[in-house]
C-alpha cells in the first residue's frame, strides 16, 4: 500500500518526487535561463513571415570579473613599486654622477741642514728618531670606529675608510711600487674618470701640479736607494666625513719612514732614514663604493731629506748617509706661464733626523 495521501499506483510521473527526479541534476534555474545567449521568440513575435523560432541576445556586460579587478591593481601596485625603486634607488645612475675633479698635487722636498746621519744598523736609527714608537707598515694605518652619516650606512663608512687604507698601503708600502717597477696596484683603486690624468703623470711627468707621479704614489729613483729594511714604519689617523647626500670624503694624514741605502747595499754603514709626510683627500660617490675605488682629490707631500735643486717630480731622490744637499734652490717659477705650480722647498728640521 502507499503511503497516508498516496494514490495506490504509487507517486503519478510529473508529480513532485515522480519520474523526473532522475532529471533534477540538469534541471537549469532562471538565472542560467536569463543567461543564455539563445532566446526564443514570443507568440506575436512568430507571427510575421519567416520569422526564425529563436533570436541572438546580444551578450551581456556584467563588467570586469573580481579576479580581473586583483590582477589590474597588482599590475598597479608592481608598476609603481618599480617608479619608486627607480626614483630613490640608493646608487643613482651613471648619468647623475658629478664631474670627478683632476687630482690637485704639491711636492716638498726638505733640504737637510748638514749631513745626513747614517747607522750600521736599521733598527739602531729608529730607535733614536721620532719614529721609535711607529708601528711596522699597514698596522700604522688603523682603521677608526666607523658611524654611519645622515645619508650612508655603517657599511659605506667602512668601504670608503678600508679603500683609503688600501690606496695608502699600496702606494707607499709595496715595495714594486716604491722601487717603481710596478704602478697597477695604485691604479686599480682610482676611479675611472681619473685614469687618464694618472697614465698621462707617468707618460709626461711635469712639475706642474697635475702630473707629478711622486703626487700618485711614493717611488725612489732606481739608480739613487733601496730599502735597507722592509719593515717601513708608519703613524698617521683617517677620517671620515659626509660633504653631501650623495658624497663621502676620507681624510688621510700619515708619516712613512724608510730605512734605506744605495743600490747594491755595498755598505752597511749607509742606513740612512728617509721621512714621507702625506696628506691625501679622498672622495667617493655611490659608484665607487660599489667598486671599491677611490677619488683621489688632494695629495700635498714633504719628503726629505732631499735636494731642493733635484727635481722630485717624477721620482724621490733621497740624499742617503753622510750626503749634504745640493747647493741651489728649486727650479724656478715663471709667473707668466699659465697653469704652472709654484716649486716649493723647506728646510728638514734637525729634530727630524736621528740622533746617532
Amino acid at each position: 500500500m502507499g503511503g497516508p495521501g498516496e494514490p495506490p499506483e504509487g507517486t503519478p510521473e510529473g508529480a513532485p518526487g515522480g519520474g523526473e527526479d532522475e532529471y533534477r541534476s540538469v534541471v537549469f534555474d532562471e538565472s542560467f535561463v536569463r543567461a543564455a545567449r539563445l532566446q526564443e521568440y514570443s507568440a506575436q513575435e512568430r507571427m510575421g513571415d519567416h520569422a526564425p523560432a529563436v533570436r541572438r541576445r546580444p551578450p551581456l556586460h556584467r563588467g570586469l570579473s573580481r579576479q580581473a579587478l586583483i590582477l589590474v591593481l597588482l599590475i598597479a601596485v608592481a608598476f609603481g613599486t618599480a617608479i619608486y625603486m627607480g626614483v630613490r634607488h640608493p646608487y643613482g645612475t651613471a648619468e647623475t654622477r658629478q664631474p670627478v675633479e683632476p687630482l690637485r698635487m704639491t711636492v716638498i722636498p726638505l733640504a737637510p741642514q748638514g749631513r745626513v746621519p747614517g747607522a750600521a744598523d736599521a733598527e739602531r736609527l729608529y730607535a733614536h728618531s721620532p719614529a721609535a714608537q711607529f708601528r711596522i707598515g699597514a698596522e700604522g694605518i688603523p682603521l677608526p670606529a666607523s658611524r654611519r652619516t645622515a645619508h650612508f650606512t655603517d657599511g659605506d663608512v667602512v668601504t670608503a675608510l678600508t679603500t683609503a687604507k688600501d690606496y695608502l698601503v699600496r702606494s707607499s708600502l709595496y715595495p714594486e711600487v716604491l722601487n717603481g717597477s710596478q704602478v697597477r696596484p695604485v691604479r686599480v683603486l682610482l676611479d675611472p674618470d681619473q685614469l687618464d690624468q694618472f697614465d698621462q703623470s707617468f707618460r709626461h711627468p711635469a712639475a706642474d701640479g697635475r702630473h707629478a707621479p711622486t703626487g700618485w704614489l711614493v717611488r725612489f729613483a732606481p739608480a739613487g736607494a733601496e730599502l735597507a729594511d722592509r719593515r717601513i714604519r708608519v703613524q698617521g689617523t683617517l677620517q671620515a666625513a659626509e660633504t653631501d647626500s650623495g658624497t663621502l670624503e676620507v681624510t688621510a694624514d700619515h708619516t712613512f719612514v724608510y730605512a734605506l741605502r744605495g743600490p747594491g747595499g755595498s755598505d752597511p754603514a749607509l742606513v740612512s732614514l728617509f721621512t714621507v709626510r702625506r696628506e691625501l683627500t679622498f672622495r667617493y660617490d655611490r659608484a665607487d663604493l660599489r667598486r671599491h675605488q677611490a677619488q683621489l682629490v688632494a695629495s700635498y707631500v714633504q719628503a726629505g731629506p732631499l735636494s731642493c735643486a733635484e727635481a722630485a717630480a717624477e721620482h724621490l731622490h733621497p740624499l742617503l748617509a753622510g750626503q749634504t744637499a745640493r747647493s741651489g734652490g728649486p727650479a724656478g717659477t715663471n709667473p707668466y706661464a699659465t697653469g704652472s705650480a709654484t716649486a716649493l722647498c723647506g728646510t728638514l728640521a734637525g729634530g727630524a733626523q736621528p740622533k746617532v
